[in-house]
C-alpha cells in the first residue's frame, strides 16, 4: 500500500466487516507497526497496530491518558469540551489510581461469581419472553441490549425504566459527529444522574451509587460531581460495549455446530477467542506522549498523539500466525481486548461473565437460533468507540 498523494491516512476509517477492523489499518500495520496518520482536526499523529508496541506504550509511564492536556487526541467530538465530564479514562496515576481503588472492589473474579446465578435467571427470562409464541426477532433489541443495561442498572442503582433515555444518550456521545449534539448528550445524562445521586443521598440503597455517597461522598474523599462523572463512564461501558458484544459473538456462533460444541465445552476459551476476534472497542484507547520515545524503528516526539488500534494488535501475525481464523478452543489471555496497563478495563471480569452466559444461555434454550439474513446484510455500527450491529435478525 501507498500512502495517499495528499498525505498519511486520516482517521477515522470505518468498519467494512462487523468483525474486524477496517481494512485500511490492517493495510499500515503490513507495513509498520507504528504508522504516521492525519486526526480530524488536521494534526498529525501516529496509529499504533502493534500487539507488542501496544502493550509497550500502554505500559510506559510517558504516554499520558489525560485528557485536559493541550493537544489530547479525539476521533469524535468529546463531551469534556462543554461539560465537566471528566472520568477515570482520562486519568493519570495517582489521581487515577485514587479513584479507580474506589470501586474496584465492586468487580472482583469473586463478587462476579457471585452474580452467575441471578445473571443465568435474567438471561432465561429474555430469552423467553422473546421466543414467547414468536419464531423470529431482532436479536439486539430483544436481548444483548436489555440484559446488560439490566445488569448494569442493578448495579449501579440505576432505574432500568429508563433504559430508553440513557441508551439514547450514550449512544448520541459514541456515535455523533457534532459537538453540540454530543455536548447536550452528555449535559442531559449528566444531569440525570446527578438527581438520582441526590435522591440516594435521602434514600439510600444497596447500590454502587449508594455506597460512593456514604463512604467516599460524605467523606470528603470525593465530591458529588466526581461521583457523577464516574457513573458515566461505567453505565455507558456497562451496556453498550456488551451488548455490541454478544451480538457479535451471537452472530459467529448461529448455526456453526463445531463452534456451539466449544462453546459448551470450553465456554472461557470461547470468550476470550471472541473478544479478541471482535475487539469491539478498538480506537478507543487515545494517549498523549510527554517525552520523546523510540519505538518501532521511530521516533515519538513530546506532545505527539497516540491512537491505538487494538482490533489490528489483536490480530498481528507475530502473535497469532493465523490471525483471522476463529479458534474458540485457544482461550489464552494474549490479547488486547480490554486495553493493557493501568488502564485495562476496570469490569473486564463482569464483562466475561456476562459474555459467556449469554451466550451459552441464549443456544441452551434456542439451539436452532440462525441468523435471518445474509452476512453482508447485516447493519453494521461503525465507531472509533465501539463497533458492533445496530440489528441482528434471527429466526429459530
Amino acid at each position: 500500500m501507498t500512502e495517499p498523494v495528499d498525505g498519511p491516512l486520516r482517521l477515522p476509517q470505518p468498519r467494512t466487516c462487523p468483525y474486524g477492523p477496517p481494512t485500511a489499518y490492517r493495510e499500515l500495520h503490513a507495513r509498520r507497526p507504528v504508522s504516521r496518520v492525519t486526526l480530524p482536526n488536521g494534526d498529525s499523529g501516529w496509529l499504533v497496530t502493534g500487539f507488542a508496541e501496544t502493550r509497550d506504550l500502554l505500559a510506559d509511564r510517558r504516554v499520558s491518558a489525560d485528557r485536559t492536556r493541550p493537544g489530547f487526541p479525539a476521533l469524535l467530538p468529546s463531551p469534556a469540551e462543554g461539560t465537566p465530564l471528566r472520568t477515570l479514562a482520562g486519568m493519570d496515576d495517582p489521581e487515577h489510581h485514587r479513584f479507580r481503588r474506589m470501586v474496584t472492589s465492586w468487580f472482583t473474579v469473586r463478587r462476579v461469581r457471585e452474580m452467575r446465578p441471578a445473571l443465568r435467571r435474567l438471561a432465561g427470562s429474555l430469552v423467553d419472553d422473546m421466543a414467547d409464541g414468536a419464531r423470529s426477532a431482532d436479536l439486539v433489541a430483544a436481548y444483548c441490549l436489555p440484559l446488560p443495561s439490566m445488569v448494569i442498572c442493578e448495579m449501579l442503582g440505576v432505574p432500568y425504566t429508563d433504559h430508553e433515555f440513557f441508551q439514547h444518550r450514550t449512544r448520541t456521545m459514541i456515535t455523533a459527529d457534532d459537538q453540540a449534539e454530543v455536548v447536550r448528550a452528555a449535559t442531559e445524562l449528566i444531569g440525570y444522574l446527578g438527581e438520582l445521586a441526590e435522591a440516594k443521598a435521602d434514600r439510600p440503597g444497596q447500590d454502587l451509587i449508594s455506597r460512593l455517597l456514604a463512604e467516599q461522598v460524605s467523606p470528603g474523599r470525593m465530591t458529588r460531581a466526581q461521583l457523577v462523572n464516574m457513573m458515566v463512564l461505567l453505565l455507558g461501558a456497562g451496556h453498550e460495549t456488551l451488548s455490541s458484544s454478544i451480538a457479535l459473538g451471537a452472530a459467529l456462533l448461529a448455526g456453526d455446530a463445531e463452534r456451539l460444541a466449544a462453546l459448551r465445552t470450553t465456554p472461557e476459551a470461547a470468550v476470550e477467542a471472541l473478544v479478541r476476534h471482535t475487539s469491539v472497542t478498538d480506537t478507543v484507547v487515545n494517549r498523549m506522549a510527554t517525552a520523546d520515545i523510540d519505538v518501532a524503528g521511530v521516533r515519538i516526539r513530546a506532545g505527539d498523539a497516540l491512537i491505538f488500534s487494538t482490533a489490528v494488535a489483536n490480530r498481528d501475525h507475530r502473535e497469532h500466525p493465523d490471525p483471522d481464523r476463529l479458534d474458540l478452543s485457544d482461550g489464552h489471555r494474549r490479547h488486547v481486548a480490554f486495553g493493557f496497563g493501568v488502564h485495562q478495563c476496570l469490569g473486564q471480569n463482569l464483562a466475561r461473565q456476562e459474555l459467556e452466559v449469554a451466550l451459552t444461555v441464549l443456544f441452551e434454550r434456542l439451539p436452532e437460533l440462525r441468523v435471518a439474513v445474509p452476512a453482508a446484510e447485516l447493519p453494521i455500527k461503525s465507531s472509533p468507540l465501539v463497533n458492533g450491529l445496530k440489528a441482528l435478525p434471527v429466526r429459530w
